[in-house]
């Protein structure tokens, strides 16, 4: 990526950025918020997996995820246009249509990324219909439990295990709404990898990852 400082305009306000970094951490850099769930500082590149953080580009004919587009001299972009909102409580509602909301129960409660969205995009947070997995708690990994339910399937778990593990230890499995994280066999064996899982449980927005020794939730 390019060191060189460059001028982009968002919603109007002229932001200074590396040339080549995505548009999405320009725009929090430059105190400009757009919803997200994947994005993390030190991933590269990003995962481009929650689909909520469209931006309007011109000279594009549809909004695009802004984490997707690398900043370019002069780009001009629009934060919330119609249709980008539209997009993004599209996306949001589908998430919360598979999640199980127990925030009281849940250990991100108040520092929750999908409340936080809630509120930013007007969206109610319990939907009318719910299309939960079973199990709801999966306990196979030696120093982790997971909430399958409250995963939102951003990928910051398994980018920050592929980042510090000789060979990554967790990745999605199934597809489509089955979708969930597994466990590769055989892994996690050493106390040593402990930093890791709790650098996982400590990325992920929603409390979906819990460490065995602080589980509160059963």
């Amino acid at each position: 990526m390019s060191e060189n400082r460059i001028t982009i305009f968002v919603d109007g306000k002229a932001l200074k950025a590396r040339e080549g970094e995505p548009l999405l951490k320009a725009c929090l850099a430059g105190g400009i918020f757009i919803p997200n769930l994947c994005y993390m500082e030190g991933i590269d590149p990003l995962p481009v997996s929650c689909r909520l953080c469209f931006v309007a580009v011109e000279g594009r004919a549809q909004p695009v995820p802004s984490c997707s587009i690398p900043v370019r001299e002069g780009l001009v972009v629009h934060t919330d246009t119609p249709e980008v909102r539209r997009l993004q409580r599209q996306g949001l509602r589908l998430l919360l249509s598979t999640h199980h909301v127990e925030c009281a129960r849940c250990p991100a409660n108040r520092h929750c990324a999908l409340q936080d969205m809630t509120r930013f995009l007007k969206v109610g947070l319990k939907p009318k219909t719910v299309y939960l997995k079973a199990p709801p708690v999966r306990s196979e990994h030696p120093f982790l439990d997971y909430h399958v339910n409250r995963c939102v399937l951003c990928g910051r778990c398994v980018e920050i295990c592929k980042a510090r593990q000789d060979r990554p230890e967790l990745t999605f499995i199934k597809r489509g709404f089955d979708t969930t994280l597994g466990f590769f066999p055989g892994g996690a064996s050493n106390p040593q990898d402990l930093k890791t899982y709790r650098a996982c449980v400590e990325a992920c927005p929603v409390g979906a990852l819990v460490l065995k020794d602080s589980n509160k939730n059963p």
